[in-house]
């Protein structure tokens, strides 16, 4: 049964209405006020496997429906987000923190619609592997039933759209847990998008870390779709481990960009500040270090300030602003301990590292940080805010070799005026995407993953749905 969305005026009140307890929960507050927002209902243990039963018992009807069936439906789920575009944008703004224009919060939502719409375009048909007089084999993708979603606080109505749109196109039914610092954005998304989709092959289940370590662990999730720091992937990847469970695991990054010596500072600049600073910093795969050729240097950081002074930061639901605060004060505190560890060692600071004291929100000031080493922690540790090292270099071997030093390559991006010598530096560098004169543009027909231990498995595409399939060979 479906709801026809398409003349619905709702506000962000009201989404809250359906989603939060009548009673009791957990009071979330806006990171740009410390004002509240709503309540987030605590789910238990019991309400997770009420939840995972229910999606269980779904699964197989689901799973029946043609691929085109289920496309139909995720068409229609786009069409309940894009009529409850603002209230959404609006609640994800007071929750997360991120401004309502810019690449923010509206972005977001738009977003959400467009990956659904996408997902539901791919075709994945059957491949003949083998077709001659000693026989056929094809290969197919079979659901493989319930899949839990776990995902972050950055961008946690997007991210969510990305786990749940290919697990149920292949006809998995799906149990998302959302962050315990954004759940009303992700219950909000889901109560919209079930406006739209058949009764339970879609729960959220919002409460502590033990709710997604029983979900890690549990026997009737088949896979587990995990957005998050490598560490918590780890940890992921020990519990799952007693039921061979299917992973995906998008996990932290510390990208790198290489200027090259032939490239336009000013050209770039603009392109370089969204790399590092869209979402204010807290973006996966945002630039996070930046390597400028000596002959370069100044005229990048020069350039860099001058983009950085224009952008203005502030509450969310000003339309005026384009940067947020920091959504929670434990990531507000790592920022600023990596810039006072710059600071303390020496670097300049170009623009910023000075938050003002005693403010209502988390605010951290946009920040460019010059003359640093390449061990200093900023550098060397992802700082996931408005904070980026630039650093120098002579020798193009010794900037790949500094690219590469880290542990973790989700994405990196080489700028150049020579698009040739841009592909041979990006062919030497270890990450799971490489952007030439861009950096962290993700596209949903653009398979994205990570290398090292920046997570396996892929994301986006038709590759993204094979990745939420059982391949079965079928002889004959």
């Amino acid at each position: 049964m479906t709801t026809d969305t398409s003349t619905t005026s709702t506000t962000a009140e009201d989404l809250l209405d359906a989603v939060q307890p009548t009673e009791g929960g957990r009071e979330i507050k806006d990171p740009a006020t410390g004002e509240p927002v709503g309540r987030a209902p605590e789910h238990t243990v019991a309400d997770l496997e009420t939840a995972i039963a229910a999606a269980g018992a779904a699964q197989p009807a689901w799973g029946a429906l043609s691929h085109e069936e289920r496309s139909a439906y995720l068409n229609r789920a786009a069409d309940a987000v894009e009529a409850n575009a603002e209230a959404l944008a609006v609640l994800l703004s007071r929750e997360q923190g991120k401004p309502l224009n810019g690449p923010n919060a509206r972005f977001e939502v738009g977003a959400c619609a467009a990956w659904l719409r996408a997902t539901a375009s791919f075709e994945l048909e059957p491949e003949v592997l083998v077709d001659d007089d000693g026989g056929r084999a094809e290969l197919h993708y079979r659901p493989l039933g319930v899949v839990g979603a776990i995902g972050p606080w950055n961008w946690p109505m997007m991210i969510s759209v990305w786990q749940l749109a290919p697990a149920l196109r292949m006809g998995n039914t799906v149990v998302v847990k959302p962050s315990g610092n954004t759940p009303l954005s992700v219950l909000t998304l889901v109560h919209v998008l079930n406006t739209a989709l058949p009764a339970d092959v879609l729960h959220a289940v919002s409460g502590r870390r033990d709710i997604g370590a029983v979900m890690v662990r549990h026997p009737r999730i088949a896979k587990i779709m995990f957005t998050g720091s490598t560490t918590a992937g780890q940890d992921i990847i020990r519990s799952s481990a007693d039921t061979v469970k299917r992973l995906t695991l998008e996990l932290g990054g510390n990208d790198a960009g290489i200027v090259l010596p032939d490239a336009d500072p000013r050209a770039i600049a603009e392109d370089l500040f969204w790399g590092a600073f869209i979402n204010t910093g807290q973006t996966c795969a945002a630039l996070k270090r930046l390597y400028v050729h000596e002959d370069l240097y100044d005229q990048v950081c020069e350039a860099m300030v001058e983009v950085a002074t224009r952008m203005p930061m502030g509450v969310g639901l000003d339309e005026n602003n384009v940067l947020g605060p920091l959504q929670n004060k434990a990531q507000f505190d790592i920022v600023a301990n990596l810039v006072q560890a710059a600071k303390d060692a020496g670097a300049r600071i170009l623009l910023g590292g000075n938050p003002e004291p005693g403010q209502a929100g988390h605010f951290y000031p946009t920040t460019l940080v010059a003359d640093i080493d390449n061990d200093n922690p900023l550098v060397a540790q992802e700082q996931f805010g408005p904070a980026l090292p630039i650093i120098k270099y002579s020798n193009i071997d010794d900037a790949v070799a500094m690219a590469n030093g880290l542990d973790v390559g989700l994405g990196a991006s080489v700028w150049s005026s020579d698009k040739e010598a841009a592909r041979a530096v990006a062919a030497r560098i270890e990450a799971g995407s490489v952007w030439i004169n861009k950096h962290g543009t993700v596209d949903p027909r653009v398979p994205f993953g990570g290398a090292k231990q920046s997570g396996y498995g892929l994301e986006f595409g038709t590759e993204g749905l094979k990745h939420l399939g059982q391949p079965q060979i079928i002889s004959y």
